[in-house]
């Protein structure tokens, strides 16, 4: 087309050079005149084609294939609550406190709960790419907003269909399906305890080998892009090692933990229905979990090992999303004061729904309840747990870049560690959420 138009611009202006030169002045000086113009003319459109030709051989460089995108969630929690000292560290560290009523007062104040910015790209037809900081992380000090890595991993695929690939740096371990589940697209404000103690912040640096087919891969997609609250593609197949000390901390003995799951979407009709299964095993060891006087068998080499059943009717739109594991692993035993190893079970039902509307608004309507009876080894003295709660929201989408979820939560946490042996706390509370999408 350019070359089309080249041509015809070139045709207009040797046509406008014959014009000026009349019949009725053929001289020799006229026609030299001309040829020089037509030469001219022939001259800066050969300039044109070899500028497009070399524009054409320059070949597409990885920094273009980079992408950039990102997300931001700020909470408040701090409306009708019922009882400021029940609480989820491992939730949301605005919410409540175990200490007294007044420090409560400025930890349920409005709190940026995650500031993350994603760079990811295909920088060879082998070669997947993607980081992940977070610019809200908060440690226990209190002190908010540090920068800190969330993913770090390269995706090394064997096929032109990347149907075989293997997952090397800091990602998501494979192990549940609300885990794996973008804190971007879940409904809930939180994951649920019996599955998301088995891995603080849900990721941990190894090497991981996934496998699905291309199609099966697509569908992944698509589940995530309109609006199903898909867990992403981690394989219909997943195989790997990781250290086992969860995220951004140093490996503290010898021993790798080791994952497997498998989940495979079928098509059911107009529905879609996601079973799935997977199980770790490995050797946790305590670094500064233990406080002064509390003992454990073996610190370096502590049983830690769970299986879990998933099952998922994705919102087509009514949805079930239910998960359940048992395991064994560190927990904390008030009578003796020690660390033992013990047996931990617990899941989730979330039932929710997809409700379309004009202008490419959704509102999704959930309620879900949680139990979880067992230790939390990441947390001071492998903090005992029992809990039972319930959530009812609602998430509204009026545009893409915008999600404003209300959740009303009946909480009963029994959690308990040598500083608080007799902690069982009920209450209720409404919590906010604003998230925004770039």
């Amino acid at each position: 087309m350019k070359k089309a138009l080249l041509i015809i611009a070139s045709i207009f202006v040797v046509n406008q050079v014959s014009a000026q030169i009349t019949p009725a002045v053929e001289t020799s000086t006229n026609k030299q005149e001309l040829t020089k113009s037509i030469i001219h003319v022939l001259d800066s459109i050969k300039k044109v084609n070899e500028a497009q030709e070399k524009t054409k051989e320059k070949k597409e460089q990885w920094y273009d294939k980079i992408g950039i995108r990102g997300y931001v969630q700020v909470r408040y929690n701090g409306l009708f609550s019922s009882n400021d000292k029940v609480s989820c560290d491992q939730c949301d560290k605005s919410w409540g406190t175990t200490s007294t009523a007044e420090d409560a007062k400025s930890n349920n104040g409005l709190f940026l709960r995650r500031a993350r910015i994603v760079f990811s790209g295909q920088i060879h037809p082998n070669v997947y790419f993607y980081i992940q900081p977070d610019f809200a992380s908060s440690p226990s000090s209190g002190v908010n907003n540090f920068a800190q890595i969330r993913d770090a991993y390269f995706d090394l695929s064997f096929d032109v269909k990347k149907e075989y690939r293997i997952r090397i740096g800091q990602s998501k371990i494979p192990f549940g399906f609300e885990n794996l589940q973008s804190s971007q697209n879940r409904l809930v404000l939180d994951r649920n305890d019996a599955l998301n103690s088995a891995v603080v912040n849900e990721r941990d640096l190894g090497a991981f080998f996934y496998w699905a087919p291309s199609k099966i891969r697509e569908r992944f997609a698509m589940l995530i892009k309109d609006g199903y609250k898909g867990s992403g593609d981690y394989g219909v197949f997943g195989f790997g090692v990781y250290n086992g000390q969860t995220a951004n901390k140093s490996e503290a003995n010898r021993d790798l933990h080791v994952v497997t799951r498998i989940s495979y979407p079928f098509e059911i009709g107009s529905q879609i229905i996601e079973p799935g299964i997977q199980a770790y095993t490995g050797k946790w060891a305590f670094t500064n979990e233990l406080s002064t006087g509390v003992t454990t068998p073996n610190k370096q080499y502590t049983t830690d090992q769970r299986i879990a059943a998933s099952f998922v009717l994705y919102p087509k739109p009514f949805g079930v999303q239910t998960e359940y594991n048992i395991g064994k692993g560190p927990r904390y035993n008030k009578t003796t004061n020690t660390v033992e190893v013990s047996n931990l079970e617990g899941g989730y039902i979330t039932l929710n729904y997809k409700w379309d509307l004009p202008k490419n608004q959704y509102i999704y309507p959930f309620a879900k309840f949680q139990y979880y009876d067992g230790g939390k080894k990441f947390e001071k003295d492998a903090r005992s747990y029992v809990v039972r709660d319930y959530e009812l929201g609602v998430e509204w989408q009026p545009i893409k870049a915008f999600e404003l979820v209300a959740e009303w939560v009946i909480a009963d946490r029994t959690f308990e560690d040598s500083a608080l042996p007799n902690n069982r706390q009920r209450g209720n509370l409404l919590r906010l959420q604003a998230q925004f999408n770039f």
